[in-house]
């Protein structure tokens, strides 16, 4: 059984307070390395700060990446599978890439007819978290509160939902669960396709330092003479740092599977850290507030963070408990959590050497990712608190509080109206 990272058995009570640098962390538990891929860990020790005197939870409000799920390109696995068994024909493998091959070849097969499908432990993650969600905030799964579950159109995350409303259903038969699947919430849910703001994405400043980064650490000479006997072949036949890649891609993501095959042996812990950084950085290039893209790709999430607001304000009205659930995918959850500033990834860095003291994706959106917004209120008092956690976390807000992780709901509301209101492209 892997590890976890240390990260998540300290709890981060104002946001991404590193312990260890990104390579030690990674040196510990290589899993971290899979990035997106990085399979939900139950949160350890976590201990939560206690609500003002008098305050309870009554609603919920929160984002979800669906859970733990096979690979989704059709060459995923039957590309390299499909390279090995060449070599292997021509004679150019070694006794070791033959052992890859063979396992390469089973989990093509294993494979078909499931890519991007939910694995057996995405679904226990969501019913884990669905779990301490429930046993965290009682008062807001009290009686016959309402639940408003909604998933993007995708079938792995609207099993991520139902995982998750079973188990509340489970813990309260009475709770009145509404579940919806639709194209109707794709401007909110899953939104990518707005002109205005892809454009940014084509920095050709970016894309530059990407590739520089990229020929600067990825060094697939080790890995492939591993693999292959015959160099002539490989210098004809094989884009070395390309099959390295995407047979990290595979070993980095059989921690979604049950199963005892495992690829990461294949790759020192130098090597992972260094396909890693690659990786955080394309992220952050692509979804964060990076400054070579001018801060923009974020708000890819406006129609989201609208959505969240004006629904919490109209479910606050309601004498009642209750929460909205929605369930998408890591390229909601990313932009989203820069867009909200929770804790410093709002913050740029745009030294490639320097990324990972600020920004580790991993901490971010792994397999089952979420985010929380938890209302709290008291009798008698029309004011209003949120706390977010981001992955069972509490995280700081860009708004002053006198008592964080707890914030004014009017103060946090009126920024990020405020904030929406200025966005321009």
């Amino acid at each position: 059984m892997k590890k976890i990272c240390l990260f998540l058995v300290v709890a981060l009570s104002l946001g991404p307070v590193f312990a260890q640098t990104a390579r030690e962390e990674i040196y510990e538990d290589v899993h971290c390395s899979a990035a997106n891929y990085y399979a939900y860990p139950d949160p350890v020790g976590v201990k939560y700060t206690t609500a003002p005197k008098g305050y309870k939870p009554f609603y919920i409000s929160h984002y979800a990446r669906h859970g733990s799920r096979w690979l989704i390109g059709k060459k995923e696995y039957s590309g390299p599978a499909e390279t090995m068994r060449k070599a292997y024909e021509a004679g150019a493998l070694t006794a070791k890439g033959m052992e890859v091959m063979h396992v390469l070849d089973s989990l093509d097969h294993m494979s078909k007819g499931r890519l991007g499908e939910l694995t057996p432990l995405g679904a226990r993650q969501h019913r884990g978290i669905a779990k301490r969600m429930y046993e965290n905030f009682p008062e807001v799964f009290a009686g016959n509160a309402p639940i408003d579950a909604r998933s993007t159109v995708v079938i792995r995350c609207i099993l991520s939902m139902m995982a998750e409303c079973l188990q509340l259903q489970t813990m309260n038969p009475d709770l009145q669960i509404k579940n919806d699947a639709s194209y109707h919430d794709m401007y909110y849910m899953n939104y990518e396709h707005d002109d205005n703001i892809s454009k940014y994405r084509k920095s050709e400043e970016a894309q530059k330092v990407r590739t520089d980064w990229w020929n600067k650490t990825i060094q697939p000479d080790r890995f492939i003479s591993m693999l292959f006997s015959d160099t002539a072949y490989v210098s004809q036949n094989i884009n070395k740092g390309g099959l390295m890649w995407n047979i990290f891609d595979i070993a980095a993501n059989m921690q979604s599977l049950d199963t005892d095959l495992d690829l990461y042996p294949l790759f020192t812990k130098e090597e992972c850290y260094a396909i890693w950084t690659n990786k955080n950085l394309s992220w952050y290039h692509n979804y964060g507030p990076s400054k070579l893209t001018q801060g923009k790709l974020p708000y890819f999430e406006a129609n989201l963070l609208k959505n969240i607001v004006e629904t919490a304000d109209s479910c606050i009205k309601l004498n009642k408990p209750g929460a909205t659930l929605r369930f998408g995918h890591e390229v909601v959850v990313y932009p989203l959590t820069c867009l909200m500033e929770l804790g410093d990834y709002g913050t740029t860095e745009e030294d490639p050497a320097k990324l990972d003291e600020k920004w580790r994706n991993y901490k971010i959106f792994p397999m089952a990712s979420n985010v929380q917004l938890v209302f709290y209120r008291k009798k008698g008092s029309n004011d209003i608190l949120v706390k977010v956690m981001l992955n069972e976390h509490e995280m700081s807000l860009p708004v002053k509080s006198d008592m964080a992780p707890y914030y004014h709901w009017s103060d946090v509301s009126d920024y990020y109206k405020d904030k929406l209101s200025k966005m321009s492209f």
